[in-house]
């Protein structure tokens, strides 16, 4: 574990639940929050830097649970120094990182997956398999959005553009992804924003169109709380999905026929499926995951740039 915030707690609940998933070590910016965290999970070894986690060599795989300003940096450490490594979205803070980032697991063969838990819900596996086999014919549009007020605070991390803040990077990766895996790579895209006071982000709107003119409409906020819904639409019905960043149901609409709801609870919290995937992947001596490959993580970001290039909005991360 690298970090010790509250995603990192939330992990560790998915983790849990998953066999054989053992977290031997935890790296933090201090000694003292490393232990911390030790002594709240039962974690044996405690480390008072990321440099000191990844160079433990009792450790096979580093969840990098820090914000998404220090994600190049914290998982580059970690594959030079030859740990697998499972990053939060987003991958970076734009397509430079991601590439750099995946060019460095390249080069030292190590595994390497943006930890996009949306893809690997039993849910999201159910509806990718109901628009394989064509329930709902041929899909022709995407809508999906999130988002939730956030309190104003121009020096916290949401805000400060230093440290990559606004709704895009922190919850807009969710719709983007998700109309990345139902269309395909997109072939045009507008954008529009509203901006907090720092210059960054807090609203944005977003239409792609995919391969054959098929479309998705995109939102994020963190400055409302928009209903967490989305929706795969076809020819001949649509698949919906509530809380859809990681469901645990969706309601499938075929023309003419009642709704036809479907449960998929987790066995956790969410976390433990992306966990049973990088085992997956690992035991089948796999440096990528066919469900979120690097060319997939990299489409994203190089949209996610887009998007803000449309909107106005760049980072001293940009410049480096």
């Amino acid at each position: 574990m690298l970090g010790t915030g509250t995603i990192a707690h939330r992990f560790m609940t998915g983790l849990r639940a998953v066999p054989g998933a053992e977290v031997a070590a935890v790296g933090s910016r201090t000694a003292a929050t490393a232990r911390r965290f030790a002594d709240t999970w039962d974690i044996p070894r405690a480390h008072a830097t990321y440099a000191d986690l990844a160079a433990d060599t009792g450790v096979d795989v580093v969840y990098v649970a820090t914000p998404h300003s220090v994600h190049h940096e914290a998982a580059v450490l970690c594959l030079k120094a030859g740990r697998h490594v499972l990053c939060e979205k987003p991958l970076a803070v734009n397509a430079a990182e991601a590439s750099a980032m995946i060019d460095t697991a390249r080069r030292t063969d190590r595994f390497l997956m943006e930890a996009m838990w949306t893809r690997f819900a039993p849910a999201t596996a159910a509806a990718r398999g109901l628009v394989a086999d064509g329930a709902i014919g041929e899909v022709r549009m995407v809508q999906a959005s999130i988002g939730a007020r956030m309190a104003y605070d121009p020096a916290g991390r949401l805000f400060a553009p230093e440290l990559a803040g606004g709704a895009l990077l922190d919850v807009g990766v969710y719709p983007v992804a998700f109309a990345s895996m139902v269309l395909g790579e997109f072939t045009s895209l507008t954008a529009q924003a509203h901006k907090a006071p720092t210059g960054v982000d807090s609203q944005v709107a977003m239409t792609v169109t995919g391969p054959g003119g098929t479309l998705g409409l995109l939102g994020c906020s963190i400055e409302t709380p928009i209903p967490r819904r989305a929706d795969i639409i076809g020819t001949r019905g649509s698949i919906a999905l509530t809380d859809w960043f990681c469901p645990t149901a969706l309601v499938l609409h075929r023309d003419g026929a009642e709704p036809e709801p479907m449960d998929f609870p987790h066995r956790a919290n969410g976390f433990e499926y992306e966990v049973e995937e990088v085992h997956r992947c690992l035991h089948a001596d796999r440096r990528q995951s066919p469900l979120m490959d690097w060319q997939e993580s990299l489409r994203i970001a190089r949209t996610l740039d887009t998007v803000r290039e449309r909107i106005g909005v760049d980072y001293p991360a940009d410049q480096r």
